[in-house]
């Protein structure tokens, strides 16, 4: 027989915060008064189980939040094998076993050693044993129960966000929907009414309102406008607790802001405008700017302005400055102050974007007054035409008048006005004209075959103030005249074989002519009248301005007559007539049966093997080029074999005769003049050299004294050029020249010679190391020191 064993579970009411047991289907408020001892077994879940009912008894609550010094007392684990005598041991496992949850092992007492928060963790599921102390096998089978805690209100609502920010559009209707505030409280919302939110408006009324169940802002007061108020600040509470009293509670702000409508139609600030403009302001060049206020704001104020009558609809324009929102008047005609003066319009202003629910608020535009003063300015002459278009024929006498150009100051003063050509564009200065009253002339001759527009710039200007001026284009048409007569279209050079018959063609003329026909031109043909009967060919006139030449006899003989040379008069039908003589050349030339030329010189039959003057003067350069580079070459090699002006040293004529002799001083003159390196000045030019005998006797050319401090380079330079260029000059330099040291210089003399005059001793012992032959001079000075010595 299976012998059931029973363990029991006891949960103890402790105060002042309780922990006890409670099936789930029933919830009460109080706690119970008598403890609940729950005796579980193997077969317990059976036992204890009441479907009817869904009870169960092994799901327990604890206070959140206790705020007691001792631990908190959960409950108490017995088993009916335990006879007290500390033989059954209890222990306990599952969610914060042995840190959150403790057991006495030895009475099954179950305490909680921390603070609970319901919002960190509701649920704990624990189980409970109990087992032999000294075999360690456990004597009831693992309980499972579970441990709620149990919610107090100790959460406020949290608003989703800190700030909302909702816009609306101005003038709304009440009730228009702004926005949606949502708090969320975290306490148990299964569990009295501490998650209950109720919401309410702190600040922001009579402009808004708010549902307390679903936190839905709306508008409270009907035509807000944006242009009195734009942001609203509106504060929101929400309180637990179904908003009764001791609830928590949390606030939002809610930034609104009123859009824009197009509720405001666009205002002058004043009826009527001024402005002025000179009559010489260019076209579409701005006159003045008006603007009417619109207090909405972005495309609910943009304005289009229009000039809708007055005097001067047709002499300006208005656009809109699309930054500004501006009216810009503009001229679209030119001014004339001498033609009016003054101009009203009237200008409106009209709203582009026009919202129709607004109408009945009135018309979305506005009308004003403009007045526009034309002012008076000293204008340039004014031309009667924009250009001029003149004909003159090519033949026309110099200095004729060919047109006449007219301008006039259109200033009231009637300025007098004086007229000039532009030379820079006629550069050639055919055509002048009258400053006095525009009349054009002719300077120079005109062709119309060289150029038949002439293009020119006429300027006229104030007589009292010339930089006031004006220009316009004259074109003038030369017009065309006979005269230029006929000529051969290309210049005609043929043949005709000497088996040639009687009447054959041999060549067909035409001609051009430079004049300009109208009626286009008709040339005649003829021979000159010393060619009509003595010649060996005929011309026939074909009446459509070709001709033809054909042979008069048989045949030819090249060896009689090589060439021909036949005068031909061109003549045109205009008046006066022109007629021109040209000349055809015809060539006599050998032909084979078919007409085909083979040859057209004489000498090429008596030398049928002979060579074509192409060929011999090629060869005629050849031996030209030949004969002169024999010439070059044979040049160059007698120019090698001469001998050299200066054979051996001995030859070279310098101021030194002879290298080994030390000269007798400043009184040998045989060489050279000694007085020429003292005195440049002093130098005889008819002295001729001493140290060569010249072949040939020359005179010598006179050159000019040196100035006096002239400077070496400068006096080499000079003797250099005269020896250059004198042709009586030896090939060979004279140094004599050349050695002239100068007339001073401000370092005076460097020579040792004059350290006598210093005040610093020279010491001269060292003469007598030098050997006897500087006896003489170590004695002198070492005598001289000896003397200043004593």
């Amino acid at each position: 027989m299976r012998t059931y064993h029973c363990f029991w579970l006891l949960f103890w009411a402790g105060q002042p915060h309780q922990s006890f047991l409670t099936p789930l289907s029933k919830r009460t408020s109080g706690f119970p008064e008598k403890e609940k001892v729950l005796v579980l077994s193997g077969n317990s879940r059976q036992d204890l189980h009441r479907s009817k009912r869904s009870w169960m008894w092994n799901q327990f609550f604890l206070l959140e939040e206790y705020t007691g010094t001792d631990y908190q007392y959960v409950g108490k684990l017995h088993s009916d094998q335990d006879k007290g005598d500390g033989s059954l041991k209890y222990i306990l496992s599952g969610d914060g076993a042995g840190d959150l949850f403790i057991i006495n092992e030895n009475t099954g007492d179950i305490q909680a050693t921390k603070r609970l928060d319901r919002e960190e963790k509701p649920v704990y599921i624990l189980r409970a044993q109990a087992i032999n102390r000294r075999t360690g096998r456990p004597v009831e089978p693992e309980s499972e129960f579970i441990i709620k805690i149990h919610d107090i209100n100790d959460n406020e609502p949290m608003f989703t966000k800190d700030v909302y920010n909702a816009s609306i559009p101005e003038m709304s209707d009440v009730g228009t929907f702004v926005v949606q505030v949502t708090a969320t409280d975290a306490d148990d919302p299964t569990y009295g009414n501490s998650a209950k939110v109720v919401y309410s408006i702190l600040q922001g009324q009579p402009y808004f309102s708010v549902e307390s169940e679903t936190g839905i802002i709306k508008t409270a007061l009907l035509n807000m406008d944006r242009e009195n108020r734009e942001q609203y600040q509106v504060v929101i509470q929400a309180k637990d607790m179904g908003g009764q009293m001791g609830g928590l509670s949390g606030t939002t702000t809610v930034n609104i802001t009123l859009t824009d409508v197009n509720d405001n139609p666009p205002r002058f600030p004043q009826s009527t405008y001024q402005f002025r403009a000179p009559e010489s302001t260019p076209l579409d060049s701005p006159v003045g700017r008006i603007k009417a206020n619109d207090a909405d704001v972005d495309e609910n104020a943009e304005i289009e302005y229009s000039i809708t009558e007055g005097d001067g609809y047709d002499m300006f324009g208005i656009t809109t400055d699309k930054d500004t929102q501006e009216g810009i008047i503009t001229v679209k005609k030119a001014l004339d102050f001498e033609n009016k003066n003054l101009y009203i319009l009237k200008v409106e202003a009209t709203n582009i974007h026009v919202d129709p629910r607004f109408l009945y608020l009135g018309p979305f535009k506005d009308s004003a007054t403009v007045r526009i003063q034309v002012e008076d300015v000293d204008e340039p002459p004014m031309f009667s035409r924009p250009a001029y278009i003149m004909e003159v024929k090519e033949d026309v006498p110099l200095n004729s008048v060919i047109g006449t150009v007219t301008a006039q100051d259109p200033d009231a003063a009637k300025n007098p006005v004086k007229y000039s050509v532009d030379r820079h564009t006629d550069m050639d200065r055919v055509f002048n004209i009258n400053s006095g009253n525009g009349s054009i002339f002719t300077s120079k001759p005109l062709d119309r075959e060289t150029l038949l527009w002439h293009n020119i710039t006429v300027i006229a200007a104030e007589i009292n103030n010339p930089k006031q001026s004006s220009r316009v284009p004259v074109f003038i048409k030369v017009l065309d005249v006979n005269d230029n007569a006929p000529e051969f279209a290309m210049f005609y050079e043929t043949f005709v074989c000497e088996n040639a018959k009687a009447e054959q063609l041999i060549q067909t003329l035409s001609a051009v002519d430079k004049d300009d026909s109208y009626n286009g031109h008709q040339f005649s043909f003829s021979l000159a009248p010393e060619a009509a009967s003595s010649s060996n060919f005929t011309l026939q006139d074909n009446k459509d301005n070709t001709a033809g030449i054909f042979t008069r006899k048989t045949r030819y003989n090249r060896h009689e007559t090589s060439t021909y040379f036949l005068p031909v008069v061109i003549s045109d039908n205009d008046y006066p007539i022109q007629s021109s003589t040209e000349t055809v050349t015809i060539r006599v030339c050998a032909c084979d049966h078919r007409g085909k030329m083979l040859s057209c010189n004489a000498e090429a039959l008596i030398h049928p093997t002979g060579l074509s003057t192409g060929a011999l003067i090629a060869i005629l350069l050849c031996i030209i080029i030949l004969l002169v580079t024999v010439v070059l070459f044979a040049a160059l090699r007698r120019q090698r074999k001469k001998e050299p002006l200066i054979i051996s040293k001995e030859d070279i004529r310098d101021n030194i005769v002879s290298y080994n002799d030390e000269g007798g001083g400043e009184e040998d003159t045989q060489a050279f003049d000694i007085g020429t390196l003292r005195n440049p000045e002093a130098i005889d030019d008819n002295k001729l050299r001493r140290d060569i005998v010249p072949e040939t006797l020359f005179m010598p050319r006179r050159t000019a004294a040196a100035r006096d401090n002239t400077d070496v380079r400068d006096f080499i330079n000079q003797r250099l050029k005269e020896n250059d260029t004198d042709p009586t000059a030896p090939p060979y330099d004279s140094l004599a020249t050349y050695a002239y040291e100068g007339n001073g210089s401000v370092a005076e003399s460097l020579s040792s010679l004059e350290s006598v005059t210093t005040d610093g001793d020279q010491d001269y012992d060292y003469l007598s190391d030098w050997g006897p032959r500087f006896k003489k001079l170590a004695d002198m000075y070492g005598s001289m020191d000896s003397d200043k010595d004593s």
